[in-house]
């Protein structure tokens, strides 16, 4: 069985998230990177293809000419990784999906919701795998609460908390030429979100992910914190699932002190459940009868969800990295043909994106509550 090959948009000197994708896509040596567009300075693109080992004639000055170059070669690229800002996720993967190559995208999807519902109709016509890097559903302890929620081993679900919470943003950074700031505080640039959009959704999608309930209502309070901020650095977000179940979210990127502060509690009415991003490996089972169970991964217990997904015996740590691979070992067996129910797509991106208009709509003109429509099934 060959090697995927993967052309990658992004990832030139100075980015995190492109070089994340770049080593989690071929840890399990199922994925070749063979081509990208890793800057829109073309020199800058070279350098960083020289880097990754990928050959001169495969490092393209931008990404039109990857799309077009590498569809018409034989040995062409069987899937296209974006990993660019928001407003620059439309264009390319409709392209790639035009012209037959599969895509990975960095979340959200898009800039805006209308977009999302575009690239939909694109990921229909194509009829090509399409996949978001929703990195903390590729947890193997997060996949463990998932089955275990649904399997009714915490009863009936009675209350979410979801917390996102990091400091980096506290001070203008972006005027003083962080790159990674600039373009995540530029409305034109990340879209209508700030942290809600580049944070927020991993907890939206991590709270419906684990506890396989829609939210349908919300009540936000978005702020931008930081005098001169165009785009919300604070968000506070009251949830209402089906079923009946509150929740709170919480994200915020002026949380001085907090380094990747994601947690996740779910309350059942038998027991409930604990786990936290900065201690991935352990996973905390509060019990009605005042046991606490501590499952850790690799380790006894774990249900076949989360071993599946397990590289490692217990005791040897596995972390965001291993979670992002998941992610891609999904991915090339979507390629293959075979099945990968737990692999964010493009409804988890619709998803996302209409709880981001929303909630920033109800924060700026103080609606309170608002329902939160489904997104539409696109089979």
């Amino acid at each position: 069985m060959r090697r995927l090959r993967m052309g990658l948009i992004g990832g030139g000197p100075g980015a995190f998230i492109g070089p994340v994708h770049r080593i989690a896509a071929t840890l399990d040596n199922e994925i070749e990177l063979v081509a990208g567009a890793f800057s829109r300075a073309p020199e800058k693109s070279r350098q960083a293809g020289k880097a990754y080992g990928v050959a001169a004639d495969r490092s393209y000055p931008s990404w039109m000419a990857l799309i077009e170059q590498e569809r018409a070669r034989p040995d062409g690229i069987d899937f296209l990784t974006i990993a660019t800002p928001n407003d620059t996720h439309l264009p390319i993967a409709r392209a790639a999906l035009a012209a037959g190559i599969a895509v990975m995208s960095d979340k959200p999807p898009t800039a805006t919701l209308a977009q999302s519902l575009e690239l939909a109709e694109a990921v229909r016509d194509a009829a090509r795998p399409y996949a978001l890097s929703y990195t903390y559903s590729g947890y193997p302890l997060v996949r463990h609460a998932r089955a275990l929620i649904a399997a009714g081993g915490i009863g009936t679900v009675r209350k979410v908390v979801v917390e996102y919470l990091q400091g980096w943003l506290a001070a203008p950074i972006e005027r003083a030429g962080n790159k990674q700031a600039e373009w995540r505080t530029d409305a034109g640039k990340s879209g209508v979100g700030g942290a809600i959009g580049d944070i927020g959704v991993h907890a939206f999608h991590l709270a419906e992910f684990v506890s396989g309930l829609p939210v349908e209502a919300i009540n936000a309070d978005l702020a931008a914190v930081v005098p001169g901020r165009a785009l919300d650095d604070d968000c506070s977000v009251l949830l209402r699932f089906a079923g009946g179940a509150r929740g709170v979210l919480l994200a915020s990127q002026i949380a001085i002190g907090e380094a990747n502060g994601l947690t996740l509690r779910v309350y059942g009415d038998k027991a409930a459940i604990a786990w936290r991003q900065e201690t991935p490996n352990q996973l905390l089972v509060h019990h009605l009868s005042g046991r606490t169970e501590m499952l850790t991964t690799g380790g006894a217990g774990m249900l076949p969800a989360a071993t599946a997904i397990t590289r490692l015996p217990a005791g040897h740590p596995e972390g965001y990295l291993e979670a992002f691979a998941n992610l891609y070992r999904d991915f090339g067996r979507r390629l293959r043909g075979r099945p990968a129910p737990d692999l964010p797509g493009i409804e988890d991106g619709i998803r996302s994106m209409r709880f981001i208009e929303q909630a920033v709509a109800a924060s700026r003109d103080e609606r309170g509550w608002v329902p939160l429509e489904p997104a539409r099934t696109f089979a």
